[in-house]
């Protein structure tokens, strides 16, 4: 199942991407000797007019090869030195005005996007806007810090209101907490006194203290992922927690802060199956986490998601909203690595993704279509990163020909094209590394 949905997701989101520079190039009439699927020498293809579509020995990424691109050269290296034939001089890239090559350069991008913005609003209009209908609270309160002061809200508290707003589900709770003004803001409990939290400004910490705050969920177990640890101790859906180390588990997040809290540690877990209780011992696989060691048994709470009905006005509208969503995630994800407020180490390869699309596909087809539009925002926004090579440094090299009135020469393109190759293939074999030591790390330990 991973592998497939891999090779699905890869092969669709890298087509878009590329077809979208084919046709913009063809668009505005410059020759395309070459479609690729992956990089390096070819492996199986066919010619379709002057262009030949191709599949490549390398299974990361695609590209399309267009007469006069100065990283033709580079490509040529991994393609084992063939040589793309003469063109017309009029049809090559670097003939065009600078709008055109700016539009087959952003075609890419550009494409990727629409798609994530087409699937997320056939999502919202298919199943409706996701939102969790209970709004009783199980606070996590062991995080420390700012988050410690949600061990005033009762557990299976019920919330009414909050800063006098009244709230039906949980994620009205979260949106009416996010948006408050920092300092006081009061929580209105159901047959309960007011509990006054004070919340920091918005960021890092308010998140923290609004992701402290759970919805109540029983700890029952929901999906399991294969070869993990809760399904190798032989747990199955439907199992309810009872019991971690001796410690009773009331609710799903107590279960999930025990597990997290001892990576590699052996739990003695009581669950109650069918009205009979048996325990077993399984051992949470060590994973990092933004620099610390956190424990993983492979298996889910059962869900708590209700889909409110949409008409195709609202769709569109939460649609839109959702892929502004995921590009800002990417964007905040982007920026804390330049800052090293998250750790290199967390850059996953084609084996995260394989597990991500393995999983995602196992929910189910909303569930792969959603994880398809977001890793199509992935590839998007990092294809605009100044890196020469990928779209970005082109439109960084065409910049600078609109301020300086004169491009580049074709040899400084060429350098920097090949200083660019290095970096991307440089930032694949890090990323690849990163999951073969997880790899490692999970069945080996370390």
């Amino acid at each position: 199942m991973s592998i497939l949905a891999t090779v699905v997701a890869l092969s669709v989101l890298i087509l878009i991407h590329e077809f979208g520079h084919l046709f913009a190039a063809k668009s505005v009439g410059i020759a395309a000797p070459r479609f690729s699927l992956g990089l390096g020498p070819r492996v199986a293809g066919f010619h379709w007019g002057e262009t030949e579509f191709v599949i490549s020995a390398i299974p990361l990424g695609g590209y399309v090869k267009m007469a006069g691109m100065e990283d033709d050269e580079a490509m040529e290296v991994l393609e084992g030195g063939e040589q793309a034939p003469p063109v017309d001089p009029s049809r090559t890239f670097d003939a065009k005005p600078l709008w055109a090559r700016a539009w087959v350069i952003s075609a890419g991008v550009i494409m990727n996007l629409l798609f994530a913005l087409l699937a997320n609003i056939v999502l919202a209009f298919a199943q409706g806007e996701p939102y969790i209908s209970e709004t009783r609270l199980a606070p996590i309160t062991t995080l420390g810090g700012s988050t410690a002061q949600v061990a005033q809200v009762p557990l299976g508290a019920r919330v009414v209101s909050v800063g006098g707003r009244p709230v039906a589900n949980y994620n009205e709770i979260q949106d009416a907490l996010l948006a408050a003004p920092a300092g006081p803001v009061a929580l209105g409990l159901e047959g309960r006194p007011v509990v006054t939290l004070q919340l920091p400004a918005p960021g890092g910490s308010r998140d923290s203290v609004v992701g402290a705050l759970q919805p109540l969920s029983a700890p029952v177990l929901g999906q399991l992922n294969p070869d993990q640890p809760a399904a190798d101790a032989g747990l199955r859906a439907g199992d309810s927690i009872v019991s971690i180390d001796r410690q009773p588990i009331r609710t799903w997040p107590e279960a999930v802060e025990r597990v997290r809290a001892s990576p590699g540690k052996p739990l003695a877990v009581v669950v109650e199956r069918n009205g009979t209780r048996r325990e077993v011992t399984l051992t949470p696989r060590a994973e990092k986490e933004q620099d610390k060691t956190v424990g993983k048994i492979g298996a889910a709470g059962l869900p708590q998601t209700a889909y409110r009905t949409l008409g195709f006005g609202e769709a569109l509208s939460y649609g839109t909203a959702e892929t502004g969503r995921m590009i800002k995630t990417l964007m905040v994800t982007l920026r804390d690595l330049f800052t090293g407020a998250l750790s290199p180490r967390n850059l996953g390869g084609l084996l995260a993704i394989g597990e991500a699309s393995g999983e995602s596909a196992q929910q189910g087809p909303a569930t792969f279509l959603w994880f398809l539009a977001f890793l199509s925002v992935n590839l998007a926004v990092l294809n605009l990163l100044p890196i020469p090579i990928l779209d970005g440094g082109h439109l960084m090299f065409l910049a600078i020909e609109a301020v300086r009135g004169r491009p580049l020469s074709v040899e400084s393109r060429i350098r920097l094209s090949h200083v660019g190759l290095i970096i991307v293939v440089g930032l694949m074999l890090w990323a690849n590394g990163n999951d073969v030591v997880r790899l490692f790390q999970r069945y080996f330990g370390g």
